[in-house]
């Protein structure tokens, strides 16, 4: 596949914080990406960097194969969209949406208009007085019409209920598979988006930590259940990622799989193998992380 996006060395200081620490990755055109990490690990310092809203201490950016910044050949190419997004005091959404059809060369002013009427979204309101669920309505409706060939959600659809996050997700499917472009989805919701995602990039502490994709991560650690001596005669010397027991039963998450054979001798042993969802999975990852830089 084509790089859209390639990172090399990038690093972020801001006086004495090292928001983005010396990470290097490569996003490939027509795929949907999960950024994923816990709040203040990088992600929105990475992104802005990646569309010219901040500028990097060190490394290279390319995107298309050309540095973004004050390029507009690129970057009509991009959409960030984030959550608390800034618009002119007297705008409402109307003007939102004509600022982007002028901006974005691929903007579908009939899709809009049907993305509007699916998330009720008042558009003579003026923005400041929506609610936080309007707003990120605002920004999903944004992200998705501009159909621009590299798309950001950087959680601008926390604000959204339940019901309004799953009419997204179905949104964004069903017009990918009619539109392909590459989206990076950065969210805390992981569960949510799981399904969602090829390929999963982690960062933490401003460090990569991940670049898998999902099915690839998704065998990347099992957890066992059963008694307590069982389960650490099968774990054997695998990476424990996470231990928890109630009594002589014990639930013990270890990286990497299974032989077959040994696979046969866990269950002859009454140990059960389960998947780790990919919550979980990043979760642990991560406290695993802080735990080594201690």
């Amino acid at each position: 596949m084509t790089a859209v996006i390639e990172v090399e060395h990038l690093t972020k200081k801001y006086k004495d914080t090292l928001a983005v620490d010396d990470v290097s990755f490569r996003i490939e055109e027509n795929a949907i990406y999960g950024f994923l990490g816990r709040n203040g690990a990088g992600k929105t310092t990475t992104m802005s960097i990646l569309t010219a809203q901040n500028f990097a201490t060190a490394g290279s950016v390319r995107v298309f194969g050309e540095a973004p910044f004050e390029n507009r050949r690129v970057l009509s190419r991009m959409c960030f969209v984030r959550e608390g997004q800034k618009y002119p005091e007297d705008f409402t959404p109307v003007h939102a949406f004509r600022a982007a059809a002028l901006f974005f060369p691929h903007w579908d002013q009939e899709y809009a208009k049907r993305l509007i009427e699916d998330f009720r979204l008042p558009v003579k309101t003026r923005i400041s007085k929506l609610s936080r669920g309007q707003l990120s309505a605002v920004g999903v409706i944004l992200g998705l019409a501009s159909r621009a060939e590299i798309t950001f959600f950087d959680e601008p659809y926390l604000g959204l209920d339940a019901v309004a996050r799953s009419l997204f997700y179905e949104r964004l499917m069903e017009d990918y598979a009619e539109h392909p472009r590459t989206v990076v989805l950065s969210s805390h919701l992981i569960d949510e988006i799981a399904d969602l995602i090829e390929r999963v990039i982690v960062i933490d502490d401003g460090r990569i930590l991940v670049d898998r994709s999902t099915e690839e991560l998704r065998g990347e650690a099992v957890t066992l259940t059963g008694t307590a001596e069982e389960v650490e005669r099968i774990a054997g010397e695998r990476e424990v990622l996470h231990r928890e027991s109630l009594g002589r039963v014990a639930a013990t998450t270890v990286r990497g799989t299974l032989t077959d054979a040994e696979t046969a001798e866990a269950r002859a042993a009454g140990v059960e193998l389960s998947p780790v969802p990919l919550q979980q999975l990043v979760v642990r990852l991560s406290r695993q992380h802080e735990r080594s830089r201690t």
